[in-house]
């Protein structure tokens, strides 16, 4: 049986209005009210590459988690699509982790969860934007690893990948194990009907803290956050006067050069 991972992480809705989202000067975090997180959409795309491998084969997919008081309403959506498990990575100190210190801890989780064959991620989160991650992922687990992938099939013990380019697409096929992070070109997520969602209801969820890992991410961070803000942006209208097209044209021309605009 094939073993899939799929790393989701939980974000502010990027969809939400901009109404809701405050900043957290002193924390220096971002705070969205009245509004639920959600999975990160990169990420979404990443389950349903790994659900289509899991229809043309038996298999069995885990997703991982990390963060601090995470929604349990959004990780029992992927139960509901088609995954088997659900491991939560879940402690005080995961929060507001840098990159390095992410795929650290997913893959300090997924050698404790043991087999795995196929490893998807989404290419980048959707609230930091740094699509690091799934490497570096790969590069602990020391396994191959290709980056933003639109299409993936599997053929034995080996997987075809179709990758993103500026102007078109390249194939490769790599053997597994792999880590592969997918892009939106892949497809959105599949929705679940009714009986799914309530069949998700009663599955167990997997937590594993920190200390469950055998992990400190304290001092892992290689980043260090200085100020978080909202940029505040300024803009000043001027009139130019003139009584004909001429001279408005001079005049106009005249101010762009003091202004050095021109």
């Amino acid at each position: 049986m094939l073993n899939i991972i799929v790393c989701m992480k939980q974000v502010l809705d990027p969809e939400a209005p901009t109404s809701s989202y405050q900043i957290d000067a002193e924390a220096k975090r971002v705070v969205q009210r009245g509004v639920p997180p959600v999975f990160s959409p990169f990420d979404e795309n990443a389950l349903e590459a790994a659900l289509r491998i899991k229809d043309m084969q038996k298999g069995k997919i885990t997703v991982v988690s990390i963060g601090r008081s995470l929604s349990k309403a959004v990780v029992r959506k992927a139960l509901a699509v088609g995954a088997d498990q659900v491991v939560l990575i879940e402690d005080s100190i995961f929060e507001n982790l840098d990159s390095y210190a992410t795929a650290f801890t997913l893959a300090a989780a997924i050698k404790k969860i043991g087999k795995y064959d196929l490893i998807f991620t989404g290419r980048e989160a959707a609230d930091t934007n740094a699509g690091i991650v799934g490497s570096g992922v790969a590069e602990i687990l020391n396994i191959p690893s290709v980056t933003i992938a639109q299409k993936v099939e599997l053929n034995n013990d080996k997987v075809r990948i179709e990758r993103v380019l500026s102007d078109g697409y390249e194939v490769m096929e790599v053997s597994l194990p792999v880590l592969i992070t997918v892009s939106n070109e892949l497809g959105e997520l599949r929705s679940a009907n009714v009986k799914e969602i309530m069949a998700a209801q009663k599955k167990p969820i997997t937590t594993w803290s920190a200390d469950g890992l055998g992990i400190d991410t304290r001092q892992m961070s290689r980043n260090k956050l200085v100020d978080l803000f909202i940029p505040q942006k300024e803009t000043i209208c001027e009139l130019i006067d003139g009584e004909t097209e001429d001279e408005l044209g001079k005049n106009l021309a005249q101010k762009l050069k003091e202004s050095k605009i021109i």
